[in-house]
């Protein structure tokens, strides 16, 4: 079992940055693959970015790619999200998740396939 907190969201202007972390509980951080989700306002979740559990891979949906990049420190339980050029279409509550992965270099892109959720932190990008 993982508890996952996210944390770092605000209020940005169109062009600006913002890193938005999840910190997770347990011993075993280290062998969950991880990724960011975003839901916005009368429309569904989607994916946004994945890491494996290794850190090594990296995935990111079209939309966010070449602006966002996905990281990890396993020693402090924790996953980043660093959104630079931001737009106001990425406004949306944050969410990450995190699943059990058996190989190092798996990472997952659908809801289905995580199995703990964080409780979002709200990004907001002004025009």
């Amino acid at each position: 079992q993982v508890q996952l907190v996210e944390s770092g969201g605000g209020l940005v202007q169109a062009g600006g940055s913002l890193r938005v972390s999840c910190a997770a509980s347990g011993r075993t951080f280290s062998s969950y693959a991880m990724g960011w989700f975003r839901q916005a306002p009368g429309k569904e979740r989607e994916f946004v970015a994945a890491i494996s559990w290794s850190g090594g891979n990296t995935y990111y949906a079209d939309s966010v790619k070449g602006r966002f990049t996905i990281s990890r420190d396993n020693a402090k339980n924790t996953v980043y999200l660093q959104m630079n050029s931001l737009k106001p279409e990425d406004t949306a509550v944050y969410y990450c998740a995190a699943r059990i992965a058996y190989y190092s270099g798996s990472y997952y892109q659908s809801m289905e396939e995580y199995d703990y959720w964080g409780q979002g932190t709200q990004v907001t990008v002004s025009s």
